[in-house]
């Protein structure tokens, strides 16, 4: 048990999950914020962020709350904006420097296939041509450069050394695997934007950052969440938010078409080789975590970890289309709902556990069903009206068992 003498360290730790999983991030933050009375996430003792993870991290470290990071992401009504299709412009750089290895690659070749024809086939002889192909698709500088001018403005900070509280990005260093937690001790002397950039870097879609001598990829790459970098730093209470799960096509089947609306093929191939990487990603990430979840429980006895993430049949979170503005909104609000009812339906399970360091979830809010995230979005819609009936039910449902009783 935690002592009750002092303050319990509270951490958060954020996965990956690109411009989806960052926004279900912004959402579901928003909700707990909301709903917890004792709690504010601007002012945690310890940040974890990874990938997508890492941008919403480093801003709340920062001081930007979950309601501001909405109207960023989502509304604009800020000067603060951050558009994803900066996330799509062409590796315009990485494209040339590729292309000028050419000529000498297919010169170097032809000698080696010329010097044996025999022996060595025309293809083995050409595979050096491989490294010219692009190391990723599109430019992840604007990373870069949006947080640099968000981080220099309104008493913010650039700088890990400057935070008043531990912010850790994980990213993976691309020739070792190595997972380096910058913000930890001797890796803190770089930008917080260059760290947050490095840890976006997924393979194949954004080429490695550089930084120093080392090339460094998506943190994800080796675990999902990392959570065991706020565990290991002390925090006595870690609330941690995994925006992606495999989706379960039966089970969303079995829900009705107004209940949750949206394309869902029966069976996902359907959906061709975007859904198909999509299902397979995310079911590898998620068996890794919960391999480390299970892990924590043994490795950080004492310390409670608290994880929110979509269900199995979330089909709004599986197959939004992030770059228009009506599924960025749509899916902020779906993921603040969504997080209020999770909050609700697990609630005789939380309190307790939120009670040892001092925080008290608050059941008021959280029964207040005309609530809503964007301001635009006031009055009660079908996903608001659907979760007032599941907690009714679920109030009727625990009354007929105690009258049974």
């Amino acid at each position: 048990m935690v002592a009750v003498n002092r303050r319990s360290k509270i951490g958060l730790a954020l996965a990956g999950g690109g411009p989806v999983g960052g926004i279900y991030e912004v959402g579901a933050l928003a909700a707990l914020a909301e709903a917890l009375d004792g709690l504010d996430f601007t002012d945690c003792d310890i940040y974890v962020g990874v990938s997508s993870g890492a941008f919403m991290s480093a801003a709340v470290a920062n001081g930007l709350g979950p309601d501001k990071l909405a109207r960023m992401l989502v509304e604009g009504d800020t000067d603060e904006v951050f558009d994803p299709e900066m996330l799509l412009r062409p590796a315009l750089g990485e494209y040339l420097r590729r292309a000028m290895t050419v000529p000498a690659l297919f010169w170097s070749a032809l000698r080696q296939y010329l010097s044996d024809p025999w022996h060595l086939r025309l293809i083995e002889a050409f595979q050096s041509l491989s490294h010219a192909i692009p190391a990723g698709v599109f430019n992840s500088a604007g990373i870069d450069e949006l947080l640099r001018k968000l981080f220099s403005t309104g008493g913010r900070t650039n700088d890990f050394r400057e935070l008043r509280h531990r912010l850790f990005i994980v990213a993976t260093d691309l020739d070792t695997g190595e997972s380096i937690p910058f913000g930890a001790q001797g890796h803190d002397d770089i930008p917080i934007s260059v760290a947050v950039q490095a840890s976006a870097a997924l393979p194949g879609l954004f080429p490695p950052v550089k930084i120093g001598d080392r090339y460094f990829v998506d943190g994800a790459l080796i675990k999902t969440l990392h959570a065991s970098v706020a565990l290991q730093e002390g925090a006595d209470l870690l609330f941690c938010i995994n925006p992606l799960v495999p989706f379960d096509s039966r089970l969303a089947a079995q829900r009705s078409a107004s209940d949750r609306p949206g394309f869902a093929p029966e069976h996902l191939v359907e959906g061709g080789l975007p859904v198909v990487l999509s299902q397979t990603f995310r079911a590898i990430i998620h068996s890794r975590m919960r391999t480390g979840m299970d892990r924590y429980r043994h490795e950080f006895k004492g310390q409670d970890v608290i994880l929110f993430e979509p269900t199995r049949d979330d089909k709004d979170m599986f197959f939004t289309n992030v770059f228009s503005y009506r599924g960025r909104s749509r899916l902020c609000e779906h993921a603040y709902q969504r997080t209020r009812s999770d909050l609700y339906w697990r609630r005789h399970e939380l309190r307790p556990i939120l009670a040892r360091h001092g925080i008290e979830l608050n059941l008021g809010v959280l029964k207040d069903h005309s609530r809503s995230l964007l301001l635009h979005k006031r009055r009660p819609d079908l996903a608001t009206s659907t979760s007032a009936l599941e907690s009714s039910l679920r109030d009727l449902e625990t009354w007929l068992a105690a009258r049974g009783a």
